[in-house]
């Protein structure tokens, strides 16, 4: 969904006002319960949202985000447009050069299309693993992800405790529309991803990422040759 294209009515924009005045709340809130709190910035239009809500509280959190190494290019530049729009510069984790030097060498550039053990594997040491750094010492973490953005999302609560990396996990737009996000970048003039304009809704590393067509769900661009059941990088995979 583009913005410019968007049709702002006064019933979504005061739902997008409210929603925005929680999200917002409840950042401030987790700022002061958690001095030691980061946010997962993968440069979707979800985290520009809390990016812009954070930045503009000027609240102490953390914003990080994943450089798997095979990002599109308009995904670096928006890092770049970040910088330049919030005077903010992104903490970047990449991979551990060994994992991946080892999985390519074994599997090939390309094996994560073969099976969902090998893209899971690949996820592993392009996100995962970074991440586990990036959350290292940290008492809460959050993300832009929303309920209805998939099939593994559906129950998505907006505090969780996440076991994996043994800390509270925070979803503050979980409940949010995809016109209420796109409202709020609009009325805000929030930077963006240039592929959403392309009919890219979900933005992940380029080989994995393609755009959608009408009436497709707005996570079928990512992994699309994988069930939707198993389309999940192991982020947010509970346990």
């Amino acid at each position: 969904m583009n913005p410019a294209l968007l049709n702002v009515t006064p019933a979504l924009a005061a739902s997008t006002a409210e929603k925005a005045a929680q999200a917002a709340a409840l950042l401030a809130e987790i700022a002061r319960e958690f001095p030691a709190c980061a946010f997962a910035n993968s440069l979707g239009a979800e985290d520009m949202v809390l990016t812009d809500l954070i930045v503009k509280a000027k609240l102490p959190i953390e914003i990080f985000s994943l450089d798997t190494g095979r990002l599109p290019l308009e995904t670096y530049d928006l890092m770049a447009t970040v910088d330049t729009h919030y005077g903010l510069k992104l903490k970047l984790y990449f991979p551990q050069a060994e994992e991946v030097e080892s999985y390519v060498r074994q599997h090939g550039i390309n094996a994560f299309y073969d099976s969902v053990t090998l893209r899971k594997a690949c996820c592993y040491a392009r996100k995962v693993e970074p991440l586990k750094r990036a959350l290292a010492g940290k008492q809460a973490w959050i993300t832009g992800m929303r309920a209805e953005q998939a099939a593994t999302r559906g129950n998505l609560a907006v505090r969780e405790y996440d076991e994996g990396n043994g800390l509270e996990k925070f979803n503050p737009l979980s409940a949010w529309s995809e016109k209420e996000i796109w409202a709020y970048i609009k009325e805000h003039g929030v930077p963006y991803n240039a592929l959403h304009d392309k009919f890219y809704p979900s933005i992940g590393c380029a080989p994995c990422t393609r755009a959608i067509s009408l009436g497709e769900d707005v996570r079928a661009g990512r992994w699309w040759w994988e069930n939707p059941e198993s389309k999940e990088c192991g982020l947010h995979v509970k346990g």
